[in-house]
């Protein structure tokens, strides 16, 4: 079993020491930072979306935001758009779960926001369509998902993609990297 450990752990590092030796994906890094920098600079906020794994893995980044990180500071608005269980399971079942995100977006989302969209597959329909709908409204799109980017890469602004196809090793890798973008702004603007 200590074997089998050792091949997992292995396997999460060798997935981050990817992410550390391509300097394209550290600029890209660095530029989700400015865009969130930017973004809260100008009194917007950053919504986030995901689905199972990827949603825990969102509320996750959007409490960061929100609560603190690293310092004692002023609340920034930042939201995971999955957490009112009324409002998701109504347009679930009004409307279907393909449009839970996208009209969430449409009541939310302003010109200069922020939407991360968390996908492993980079295939969550419901993420597609929220990044449709935040492109119609002026809303920057950040996927996050794993090698190939999936259709996500076509709606994706900006596009943070893992170089990994194991969707357990994406998902750690996607809290590495919302974590380094979270301690980066909070460091900016406090």
């Amino acid at each position: 079993m200590q074997e089998k450990i050792r091949q997992v752990l292995h396997s999460s590092i060798s997935v981050k020491q990817q992410i550390l030796q391509n300097s394209l994906f550290l600029d890209t890094i660095q530029e989700v930072v400015e865009v969130s920098i930017q973004a809260f600079r100008a009194d917007k906020k950053l919504l986030f979306c995901g689905n199972g794994g990827s949603a825990a893995d969102a509320q996750h980044l959007a409490a960061e935001f929100s609560g603190r990180f690293y310092l004692d500071r002023a609340p920034l608005f930042a939201e995971a758009l999955h957490v009112n269980s009324s409002y998701l399971t109504s347009v679930a079942n009004d409307y279907g779960y393909a449009e839970v995100f996208s009209r969430m977006v449409r009541a939310k989302g302003r010109r200069g926001d922020v939407l991360f969209g968390l996908s492993t597959s980079g295939n969550s329909e419901n993420i597609i369509q929220a990044f449709q709908e935040a492109q119609k409204l002026g809303v920057i799109t950040i996927g996050m998902t794993g090698a190939d980017g999936g259709q996500l890469r076509d709606w994706s602004d900006i596009l943070l993609n893992i170089p990994s196809t194991d969707t357990p090793r994406i998902q750690e890798a996607h809290i590495t990297v919302g974590h380094i973008i979270c301690e980066l702004t909070e460091a900016a603007l406090f």
